[in-house]
């Protein structure tokens, strides 16, 4: 898998347009102020970064080129840089400015389990610093190594490790190595007829080990649950040996070391494998579009397909301004297209008293035999009646389901002209739901009105539980001319993370804690919680070797 670009999103060449998107340029200019037309700003060229010397002693590079081969130990300066962080707004701004205090010395990539554990030995007998590195899709700040870390900085690219190693059939187990990206596991896995069902926004670019490490959760979750519920054994490379866990469904045996390992960002050690349940790829998968007259609506239609007996593998509904927005990132309609869509919405307010400016867009899916989808299909349309929806069919959740990795690259065209846009992801129960979005909203717009900005914050449902559910909320603002864009973003950013921990929510539904959310760990977990997780590390990693920094 290529690596992504050092400045932004994805791979280059691949860049977000708004030229076949006629309505956005508009509602951009009315919601921020903000002429897409003109790019302002850009990132400089590779050639005029200033980048420290790499600090790598010879005793250490000849124990990794050991390890490893001297092929596969690079201190190329492109692949530090790529290597230095992931992909949060904080890292994209600070890359774009040439700020590069703190790269990885090295980039080694091992190819098996065994060059993993000599790659870690040498490093701890030389007393460095290890980084596992994934895909580099963090936006948690999970892969940076600290500023004033003086020990050499080792980023450990797992990619070669990328391999489906057995399928349990009885069992629906599978062994697959933690470096296979997204696309590489489903296409083992489907070509035996197996799914593993994961599917987060970053999928193209993330890893298997990844998703653990940060307890990542996917678009089809509502089905096949997140990677805690995916994850059945691991087997990871420590300092003092090798940790393994069973695939075992259940067991009593202490505190669970495989949740330990769970979004432990590689502070505990590095994965190197993991058994993980497979299902058989279903015979028919749909994601549906629903329209609903409120944002209460919706929810309330959610809650009540989570209360019920329905098998859905998708959850999601917008709000207005999401909803909006979405309706404006279209592409030229035909005039058949336009003819319909005026229709539709004369019905919607004439016939069922939608007022549109509130209307809200769902996506509903289904998997499984095309009898069970049908009668799936059949209960969620009751619920979705009930609360006052309408069914607008397979069209725009095609359309859904053809964007839903694309949307990582509208930051760096935003970037491109002066404005940041970040997301903020949390977890609550029902009975909280609405009192989490009101107090978000008030927060975000109040951290606008602060800084005097024209700004925009939006939300969905993207999880839905039995017991409660994950809102995602996404915001950007225009910064004030001159003024600091990451001093701004803070205020706004820390607006809505303090109204989460302030209303019941957690910090962070499945984008991990990392340094970005870290402030707000002890409101979250308590002080008892952050000293038994600081306890765990420094037993596990006494002389912070392991990705030191994170979390806590």
């Amino acid at each position: 898998m290529a690596a992504m670009k050092w400045w932004g999103w994805g791979l280059d060449g691949v860049e977000f347009t708004h030229e076949d998107k006629p309505e956005l340029g508009p509602f951009i200019k009315q919601q921020l102020g903000l002429d897409l037309a003109r790019a302002t700003e850009a990132p400089p060229t590779f050639a005029e970064l200033e980048l420290a010397e790499p600090s790598l002693p010879a005793e250490l590079r000849a124990a990794l080129e050991g390890a490893v081969s001297a092929e596969q130990v690079s201190v190329d300066p492109l692949d530090r840089v790529v290597h230095a962080r992931g992909k949060s707004i904080r890292d994209l701004i600070r890359q774009r400015r040439g700020d590069l205090p703190r790269l990885p010395d090295v980039v080694v990539r091992p190819a098996d389990e065994d060059e993993v554990t000599a790659v870690l030995t040498a490093a701890l007998a030389a007393d460095a610093v290890v980084i596992p590195f994934g895909g580099g899709s963090s936006i948690s700040g999970s892969l940076e190594p600290p500023a004033d870390e003086t020990r050499p900085v080792i980023s450990l690219d797992l990619g070669r490790l990328d391999r489906v190693l057995e399928i349990d059939t009885v069992s629906r187990l599978a062994r697959v190595q933690a470096g296979v990206f997204g696309p590489r596991l489903e296409e083992q896995l489907n070509a035996r007829g197996y799914t593993c069902g994961h599917f987060p926004d970053s999928f193209t670019h993330s890893t298997l080990g990844g998703w653990i490490a940060t307890r990542s959760s996917g678009m089809q979750s509502d089905r096949y649950g997140d990677i805690a519920d995916v994850t059945r054994g691991l087997r990871v490379v420590t300092p003092t040996g090798m940790l393994i866990t069973q695939p075992v469904p259940s067991a009593s045996n202490g505190p669970s070391v495989r949740e330990m390992v769970l979004g432990s960002e590689g502070r505990l050690g590095v994965i190197t494998e993991a058994t993980i349940q497979v299902r058989r790829l279903p015979e028919e998968r749909r994601i549906i579009g629903y329209l609903f007259p409120t944002f209460a609506a919706g929810l309330a239609a959610m809650r009540d397909i989570a209360d019920s007996e329905c098998q859905v593998s998708v959850t999601r509904v917008s709000d207005a301004p999401e909803t909006q927005f979405s309706f404006a990132t279209r592409k030229a309609q035909s005039t058949g297209d336009k003819l319909q869509w005026k229709a539709l919405t004369t019905y919607l307010r004439r016939r069922l008293g939608f007022q549109l400016d509130q209307m809200c867009l769902s996506f509903i899916g289904y998997e499984g035999s095309e009898s069970h989808v049908a009668e799936q299909r059949k209960a969620v349309g009751k619920i979705v009646k009930r609360h006052g929806g309408l069914t607008v069919g397979s069209g725009p959740g095609a359309l859904y389901d053809q964007k839903k990795f694309d949307t990582p690259y509208i930051r760096d065209f935003l970037l491109d002209r002066g404005v940041p846009a970040d997301v903020s992801e949390t977890a609550m129960p029902w009975s909280r739901l609405s009192t989490v979005y009101d107090a978000v909203n008030a927060a975000g717009h109040g951290a606008f009105a602060k800084l005097g900005v024209q700004g925009y914050l939006m939300c969905h449902l993207s999880h839905s539980y039995h017991g409660g559910a994950c809102l995602y909320f996404t915001f950007a603002f225009r910064p004030t001319p001159g003024a600091d864009m990451l001093a701004q973003y803070d205020v706004v950013k820390s607006a809505i993370q303090q109204a989460f921990v302030d209303n019941g929510a957690s910090l962070s539904h499945h984008h991990a804690v990392g340094t970005e959310h870290a402030p707000w760990l002890e409101q979250d977990i308590s002080a008892p919680g952050v000293a038994l997780v600081q306890a765990l590390f420094a037993g596990a990693d006494p002389g912070r070797n392991l990705n030191p920094g994170k979390i806590v």
